[in-house]
């Protein structure tokens, strides 16, 4: 006997999320591509990552239910015991985000609040041609392309595994109706 797929969609990423998260892809793929040949181009890129941040920041807090932190953020046990499931093919289907997505969310946000605070600090006088923070905006870079590959690696997998067009709905803001045995 197989379970029935509910064919219906409900909204769970609102508009903010999704124009956030897409300008956001944006706003660190032009800081990339500019880095080392269209300064002003890579300053505006990163300002504008940063202002992103900020609101999620602040969104995280006060948006609706799929943009809270409170939502998808879980304890590190809780992440792992989800990745232990999703190593044995038990992990369920989350409505918003799952416990690693949550995890690499926070990861992201962090790892690009500190990309954004190093790119300012070397337009400081107090740090104006101080290797280290060069050295460590560009090592944040890295790691933040290394991230963005796992996460994408995180949206093909569980996008397969569970049926689901993870990117479509991060562009429509829609996502298949939970069926029993998913986290809504």
């Amino acid at each position: 006997m197989t379970a029935t797929v509910p064919t219906t969609t409900v909204r769970v990423w609102d508009p903010l999320v999704r124009i956030f998260h897409w300008s956001l892809v944006a706003s660190f793929a032009v800081a990339w591509v500019s880095a080392d040949e269209w300064d002003d181009l890579h300053i505006w890129a990163g300002y504008t990552a940063a202002a992103l941040v900020a609101f999620r920041l602040v969104w995280g807090l006060v948006g609706p239910r799929y943009a809270r932190f409170t939502q998808f953020l879980h304890a590190p046990g809780a992440v792992a015991a989800y990745l232990k499931d999703l190593l044995s093919g038990r992990e369920r289907r989350y409505l918003g985000h799952n416990p690693a997505g949550g995890a690499m969310i926070l990861a992201l946000i962090l790892g690009l609040a500190a990309l954004c605070l190093t790119g300012w600090m070397t337009t400081l006088d107090m740090f104006w041609g101080e290797d280290w923070v060069e050295e460590l905006h560009e090592a944040l870079a890295n790691l933040l392309l290394v991230l963005v590959g796992l996460h994408l690696a995180g949206v093909v997998l569980a996008s397969l595994k569970h049926h689901e067009n993870l990117v479509r709905a991060m562009i429509t803001g829609r996502k298949r109706a939970p069926a029993a045995g998913d986290e809504a």
